[in-house]
C-alpha cells in the first residue's frame, strides 16, 4: 500500500470527527455500554471542540492515507495543551488511532516514527502517552517502542471510571 502522512487543518474538520468516530468505536465499541459510548463521543469528539484542538497551536493532528483512503490519525501536545504531564520538555501523543481495515500497514509505526522525530527537532527529553490499561494490543505496541509506565491517570468513560496508563519513552 502507498502510504502519505500529512498535517490537518481547521478545513479537515469534517474527516477529522469521522476518523476520530469510526476509530475510537472499532476500537472500544465492544468494551463499553452503548451510553456510555454515546455518551464520551458526544463530548470529546463535539466538532465544535474538535475545531478548537485543530486551532490550538499547542497541538498537532496528522492524517494517514493508504491508497488515498484516510486510514488514521495522530494528535501530538505540546504545553499548555497536554493532558497531564504538563512538561515542556515532553511532547505528548495524545491520539493515535488506526481504521482496522488498515491495521496491520505500517501506519502506527509511521507515526510513532513522526512523533519521536519532530519530539528531537523540539529538543524534548521525552515522548509520553496515556493508554487504558486493558488494551494490551497497543500496550504491546507502545513497549515494542521504548515506551515504559510511569504512572496512572483516570479516564472517565461514562459512568465507568477506567485506568489509563502514562507510559513514557526517553530521547535522550
Amino acid at each position: 500500500m502507498d502510504t502519505a502522512i500529512r498535517k490537518a487543518t481547521p478545513a479537515d474538520i469534517e474527516k477529522l470527527y469521522e476518523i476520530s468516530v469510526r476509530t475510537y468505536m472499532e476500537t472500544f465499541d465492544s468494551v463499553n455500554t452503548e451510553k456510555n459510548m454515546r455518551e464520551y463521543l458526544g463530548r470529546a469528539f463535539e466538532k465544535k471542540k474538535l475545531l478548537g484542538e485543530l486551532s490550538n497551536p499547542h497541538s498537532e493532528f496528522y492524517f494517514a492515507y493508504c491508497d488515498g483512503a484516510l486510514a488514521g490519525y495522530l494528535k501530538l501536545n505540546e504545553t499548555p495543551s497536554q493532558t497531564d504531564v504538563q512538561d515542556e520538555a515532553s511532547l505528548e501523543v495524545e491520539r493515535l488511532y488506526v481504521a482496522r481495515d488498515f491495521q496491520g500497514a505500517g501506519i502506527g509505526r509511521s507515526f510513532m516514527e513522526l512523533a519521536v522525530r519532530l519530539a528531537k527537532e523540539r529538543k524534548k527529553r521525552y515522548v509520553w502517552l496515556g493508554v487504558w490499561e486493558h488494551n494490551e494490543k497497543a500496550k504491546r505496541f507502545y513497549a515494542k517502542y521504548g515506551f515504559y509506565k510511569i504512572g496512572e491517570h483516570p479516564f472517565v468513560m461514562g459512568d465507568d471510571a477506567q485506568t489509563d496508563y502514562v507510559m513514557r519513552k526517553d530521547l535522550e
